[in-house]
């Protein structure tokens, strides 16, 4: 199996007091320079990522572990993204409007309106023109979409207690 490349996003929860000028010192020293952070809620950071692998889900767990070498104590992995997602979200990987998707088949909606986005591969393939071109562009976002979806998993298990707390 040869490598790909998976784009992800990681949302995380900082403890109260948190230095965000030290917390990007400390992320480039855990090797985290290919990192886009935004700091732009309070109290959360995320983090972009576009790595290579062979399994999603192993590179997000990878990512994850660098990452929390250099944030605080404290620190709470709340989100990875592409998981849930609207249709909105999914135009604009596309860079198509939300109305060329809804005129489309898709799959069925998940969460309050949110689709899988490991699900939508299969539609988005199939239709030709700006769709499938775009589809094709934001192949690397899709790719990490059934990673993302395991770990979100995980991270559900461990708020809930029953899995141990391992991620």
């Amino acid at each position: 199996m040869t490598e790909k490349a998976f784009e992800f996003d990681l949302v995380c929860a900082l403890p109260e007091g948190a230095d965000e000028g030290a917390i990007l010192d400390a992320l480039y020293e855990a090797g985290c320079d290919d990192a886009a952070v935004g700091l732009g809620a309070s109290g959360l950071i995320g983090f972009g990522f576009t790595r290579a692998g062979r399994d999603p889900e192993a590179v997000i767990s990878d990512t994850v572990k660098q990452v929390m070498t250099g944030l605080p104590e404290g620190t709470k992995l709340r989100e990875v993204k592409p998981d849930l997602v609207s249709l909105a979200d999914v135009a604009a990987r596309l860079k198509v409007t939300r109305q060329a998707l809804q005129k489309r088949k898709m799959p069925p909606p998940s969460l309050g309106g949110l689709y899988r986005a490991s699900e939508m591969p299969p539609y988005l393939d199939a239709v030709p023109g700006k769709l499938r071109d775009g589809f094709l562009g934001a192949q690397a976002w899709f790719a990490a979409a059934p990673g993302a979806q395991r770990v979100n998993a995980r991270i559900s298990l461990a708020e809930s207690g029953r899995d141990g707390g391992a991620l």
